[in-house]
C-alpha cells in the first residue's frame, strides 16, 4: 500500500516538473519571439528611413562633463533643421536620470531666456546653437548655470511628427484649449481631440497668443509627459524599437545604444516612474525687455535661476 502512495507522488512530481518546464519553455520562446519581432520592426522601420533627414550626420564635437553626483544630465534639443543652415534651438531641455533613485526629472529653458554665450557676448539662449552647436550651448548652460552636461541628444522636428504617427497611427488625445493656426503651418480648433504628428508639432510649438513661450513650454511638457506614460505601458516597449528605427535618421546624439538601452531598463524596472518637470525662468526671476540686435528677452535673474535649477536637480 505504502509502495503504492509513493509511486502515485513520484508520478504527480514528474507530471508537476514536467508542466513546470513546458511552461518555462514558453515563456522562453515568447521571450525569443518578442525580442525576433523587436529585431525585424527595428530593421525595417530604419531601412524605410533612410531618406528625407534634413540633419547633416557628422561627428558633432560635444565635450560632455559627467557632473560628480552620479546623476546623467542630457541635453534634449528640438531643431528645424534646414539642410547645412545652422538653426537656433526651437526646445532646449535637460533631462537628468538618477541610477541610484531610478528617477527622471526634465528642466525646460526658455529659449528668449537672455544670457551669456562664450565668445559672443549676451544673447538669446537659443542662438548658441546657431553659433556652436550643441557644445556651445553646453558651454552656456555650464557659464551661467554651473551645470554639467555629459550627454546630448538633438531631435529634428521631422523626426518628431514620423515618430508620432509611427507609434501612434490614431493620433494623441489632447485638449486644445483655443484655436492655434499662426505660425505653426496648420489650423487647430478648440476641443478634445485625436492629433497626428504635423498637429502634434503645431500644438507644441504655437506661441502667438498671450501666454507666448510659457504657454509652449507647458504644453511641451504635457505633451512630452503623455507620449512617455504611453511608453512605459508593455504596449508602447514592443513598439519603441520600430519607433527608434523610424526616428533614427532625424537624430545626432553621442550617447551609445548599450547606455541609452541601461537607463532605459533602469527606469523601466522602478516601482514609480513618475517625471519632474521644472522650467527656467522661475516665477518672478525676469522682465520682459526689448533689446538693440537682439529683440524682445527674457532678462533672468541668473543668481535666482542657477540656485532654482541646482535645487531641482540635486535635492
Amino acid at each position: 500500500m505504502e509502495n503504492k502512495r509513493n509511486a502515485s507522488r513520484l508520478k504527480r512530481r514528474k507530471k508537476k516538473k514536467k508542466l513546470l518546464m513546458l511552461f518555462f519553455l514558453i515563456i522562453v520562446l515568447l521571450f525569443l519571439g518578442i525580442l525576433l519581432y523587436i529585431f525585424v520592426e527595428y530593421q525595417q522601420s530604419l531601412k524605410n528611413s533612410q531618406n528625407g533627414s534634413s540633419l547633416q550626420h557628422e561627428n558633432i564635437k560635444f565635450n560632455g562633463v559627467r557632473n560628480k553626483s552620479g546623476k546623467i544630465n542630457i541635453l534634449l534639443l528640438g531643431i528645424d533643421a534646414r539642410g547645412k543652415e545652422k538653426s537656433r534651438a526651437d526646445t532646449i531641455m535637460i533631462a537628468q536620470y538618477d541610477p541610484e533613485a531610478k528617477k527622471f526629472k526634465i528642466a525646460s529653458i526658455m529659449r528668449d531666456s537672455y544670457v551669456y554665450i562664450p565668445g559672443h557676448g549676451k544673447n538669446k539662449i537659443n542662438a548658441a546653437h546657431a553659433y556652436g552647436g550643441p557644445e556651445l550651448l553646453r558651454k552656456t548652460i555650464k557659464n551661467n548655470f554651473d551645470i554639467d552636461i555629459e550627454y546630448f541628444i538633438l531631435v529634428d522636428f521631422k523626426g518628431f511628427t514620423k515618430a508620432i504617427d509611427k507609434a501612434f497611427p490614431e493620433g494623441i488625445e489632447i485638449n486644445v484649449e483655443k484655436e492655434m493656426s499662426k505660425g505653426i503651418g496648420v489650423t487647430l480648433h478648440p476641443g478634445v481631440q485625436k492629433l497626428h504628428g504635423k498637429e502634434l508639432l503645431g500644438y507644441v510649438r504655437f506661441r502667438k497668443d498671450a501666454e507666448s513661450d510659457f504657454g509652449r513650454v507647458r504644453r511641451q511638457q504635457e505633451v512630452l509627459k503623455q507620449i512617455i506614460d504611453e511608453f512605459i505601458s508593455i504596449k508602447g516597449i514592443v513598439k519603441l524599437p520600430s519607433v527608434i528605427g523610424t526616428i533614427q535618421p532625424y537624430i545626432l546624439t553621442n550617447i551609445e545604444y548599450k547606455q541609452a538601452l541601461s537607463i532605459l531598463t533602469s527606469f523601466l524596472s522602478s516601482d514609480t516612474k513618475n517625471i519632474d518637470f521644472f522650467r527656467i525662468p522661475v516665477d518672478e526671476s525676469f522682465e520682459d525687455v526689448t533689446y538693440p540686435q537682439v529683440g524682445a528677452v527674457l532678462d533672468i535673474d541668473i543668481e535666482q535661476n542657477k540656485k532654482a535649477l541646482k535645487e531641482f536637480l540635486y535635492k
